[in-house]
């Protein structure tokens, strides 16, 4: 593989490591490495170092390292004896052996192409659910010793950033990133030369350089276009996630699959499998057979061959998620693909269409993915069977039951969503080994016996947590919205610590009816003014194009002068994974309401269950197979109802559960002050939920169940 940074031109770290004092060098070098943000102690070796600096850096530890002028203080303080160990351990781990899996090995890795990375907020390369969980795969295989590489691009944009106006209209803006003063290091070859790849793209070669995200033991390569020499367009070609303009996106897909994977070549990195992350990496197979079609293997022929080694997971119940491109396209943005194949376009075509698709169809994107691809996933139980309808017409012949998309339920890095409180409870309780061990169910049964007055202080501290953090951001997105100062200060002086908070956060799309918690205003009003009142704190980002959604956020603001609202509702703006970790871990309810079978899966419920919050959902996505009767809650909803009635008697059974339920449950205390039946739904939620739904679990699934033949 090509040097990371070739002693003849400059390296980031040298760079950094001459600004720092000696004393916090292994706090540069950490800083280098993503395996420090899931560590017990790694976050607050930064903050540590200055908390207000950290906070205004985005919790960049590059940029704090760069810019902090206390360093000296710093050097002198426990921190260089607490990041030498921190690096000790980290250098230990990358010493060590990787673990075969199912074929692959350090000299042949799995290589896992997706569009979006959520790895952490100073990264901010991905926009939601997807990104999130490939971030999570990534740090799983890391701690398992996977040998695996990531492959994506980097958006010097981002995603985008969201602030509302005074009548809740989200407006986004984004903000460029400096790639020189992220935690990333550019690749170059022996001589020194940035390590780029060409595809061609509206008939000329745009160049991509490559640039290398350490997390833990796991490499991720994000390709960039804003390369000397490229014209304006194409070096903002991979500027911005999931851009509207279909041709761009064309481009970020082809930049993505055959970029990646000449990236992979040119790096001689022979990966045994290509996990396909949906259907954004789905050119990657066609790369792969140009090798093989150079030799003088048919087109047939080299699909056959490159297929074995090829996954495909699909992440999009709804069949308008899933992109289809029409001749047209594939002609203006890749006019060269033909010919670099040697194949017809009608041959071409056929891989990405229904069988008996007539001629001039439109190539699909999943459809592409799942024929060149030996094995095909869904990302839950209920997803498998969705897909499964869906794509019956794919396979001719077979039943539903008969069609070869299996399901791996997804499962969320533990170590990255557990909270320190309950991360250290369970450490207590189920023994210092216990995270190794998070998918064996009987190790999970000792959560029963945790004493209740330990797991309640645990949860107080979480809701704690958020409260404050509450208090702080809904003072400044007010301030920052022009509201009236009465409105500013009613949550700062009102959010309270020891009220019920339910949560709701996640990409504000049309099916996922945030709408629900207002359809019913004086129920709503009721629960949040009563003498056992709640308190609900919202988040989330609407699609720029998606103006139902951002109606839907507005809804919510239309009622911010009722009483109460003020002080019992947060709407938190520009939600990040920073946001997230807080708003999972202290919510005491976790609301999901998708409209099924909408939901593919869902995480944020994953990562809110670990943390001792209770589910409260509609029997879709992975809470259809988690929900057990006594560990959340679980609201019926059949498909095929008129839209209005569902969201009708959806919205009623919502209210009736935090009405009949949840309220008496979370009030109703012991002489001691304790809420026992609320308590022990949490210990079942934990103990049923905790070992099915971690990362550890779902890449020992893709294991057994996707990679190996």
């Amino acid at each position: 593989m090509a040097a990371i940074d070739a002693s003849s031109a400059p390296d980031p770290l040298d760079g950094l490591l001459s600004r720092v004092p000696p004393a916090l060098a292994p706090l540069a070098r950490l800083a280098f490495n993503y395996w420090w943000s899931w560590q017990p102690d790694g976050e607050a070796l930064f903050r540590d170092v200055d908390p207000e600096r950290w906070a205004s850096c985005e919790h960049n530890p590059v940029r704090l390292l760069s810019e902090t002028m206390l360093l000296d203080r710093a050097a002198g303080s426990d921190l260089p004896g607490r990041s030498a160990a921190a690096l000790a351990r980290l250098e230990a781990e990358l010493a060590a052996p990787a673990a075969p899996t199912a074929g692959a090995s350090a000299e042949r890795p799995i290589a896992y192409f997706s569009a979006e990375f959520g790895i952490h907020e100073s990264l901010p390369v991905y926009a939601g659910g997807l990104g999130v969980l490939a971030g999570d795969l990534l740090k799983q295989a890391s701690d398992l010793r996977m040998p695996l590489v990531g492959v994506g691009l980097f958006y010097r944009r981002g995603y985008f950033h969201q602030r509302l106006d005074l009548s809740g209209l989200q407006h986004e803006f984004w903000t460029e990133l400096d790639p020189e003063r992220l935690p990333m290091r550019p690749v170059r070859s022996e001589d020194g030369s940035p390590v780029t790849v060409r595809v061609a793209l509206r008939g000329h070669d745009v160049a991509l350089r490559l640039w290398r995200v350490d997390v833990g033991r796991v490499p991720l390569l994000l390709l960039d276009s804003n390369v000397p020499g490229n014209t304006p367009v194409d070096r903002a070609l991979t500027s911005q996630l999931y851009v509207a303009e279909r041709d761009m996106r064309l481009m970020q897909y082809a930049a993505l699959g055959i970029g990646g994977v000449r990236a992979l070549r040119a790096l001689s990195i022979d990966a045994s499998l290509v996990h396909l992350n949906e259907g954004h990496a789905a050119l990657a197979p066609l790369e792969l057979a140009r090798g093989l079609r150079a030799s003088g293997a048919s087109f047939a022929e080299s699909i056959a061959a490159t297929r074995p080694s090829v996954v495909f997971t699909t992440h999009t119940p709804v069949a308008a998620g899933n992109e289809r491109y029409e001749a047209s396209d594939i002609r203006r943005v890749l006019p060269g693909l033909c010919e670099e194949l040697d194949v017809s376009e009608d041959e071409l075509f056929q891989l990405g269409r229904h069988p008996g698709a007539g001629h001039g169809s439109p190539l699909g994107m999943t459809e592409l993915g799942l024929h060149t691809s030996r094995a095909a996933n869904a990302v839950s139980r209920r997803h498998g069977e969705v897909a499964r309808a869906m794509w019956q017409g794919f396979f001719p012949g077979r039943s539903r039951d008969e069609v070869p998309i299996t399901h791996v339920t997804n499962g969320v890095h533990l170590a990255t969503w557990m909270r320190a409180p309950m991360r250290e409870l369970l450490r207590r309780h189920l023994g210092d080994d216990w995270e190794s061990v998070q998918s064996h169910a009987e190790r999970w049964e000792r959560v029963s016996s945790i004493p209740d007055e330990e797991l309640w202080q645990a949860r107080n501290a979480l809701r704690a947590s958020l409260v404050e953090m509450v208090r702080r951001r809904s003072v400044r997105d007010r301030l920052d919205r022009g509201e009236a100062i009465d409105y500013v200060e009613a949550a700062a002086k009102t959010f309270d610590e020891g009220v019920l908070t339910v949560g709701f956060a996640r990409r504000v799309a049309t099916y996922k009816r945030l709408h629900l918690l207002t359809r019913s205003p004086e129920r709503a009003l009721g629960l949040l003014g009563s003498d056992r009142p709640i308190q609900v704190v919202i988040a989330g980002k609407a699609h720029p194009l998606d103006e139902d959604a951002k109606h839907f956020v507005q809804t919510i603001f239309a009622m911010k002068r009722a009483p109460g609202v003020g002080t019992r509702v947060a709407f938190l703006e520009d939600y990040d994974m920073d946001l997230a970790r807080t708003m999972v871990a202290g919510c005491d309810v976790w609301v999901n309401m998708p409209r099924p079978p909408s939901e593919a899966s869902g995480t944020s419920g994953m990562k809110a269950v670990l943390n001792g919050t209770l589910h409260l959902s509609v029997l879709d996505g992975w809470w259809s197979e988690a929900f057990d009767g006594a560990n959340g809650w679980g609201i019926a909803s059949p498909e095929g109802d008129d839209p209005a009635e569902q969201d009708r008697r959806d919205a009623d059974r919502l209210y009736s559960i935090l009405e009949s339920e949840a309220v008496p449950d979370f009030y109703q205390r012991d002489p001691l002050g304790l809420p026992r039946a609320w308590l022990q739904r949490i210990k079942r939620s934990l103990v049923s939920l905790g070992p099915r739904f971690n990362a550890k679990r779902m890449l020992e699934d893709y294991t057994a169940r996707v990679y190996s033949r």
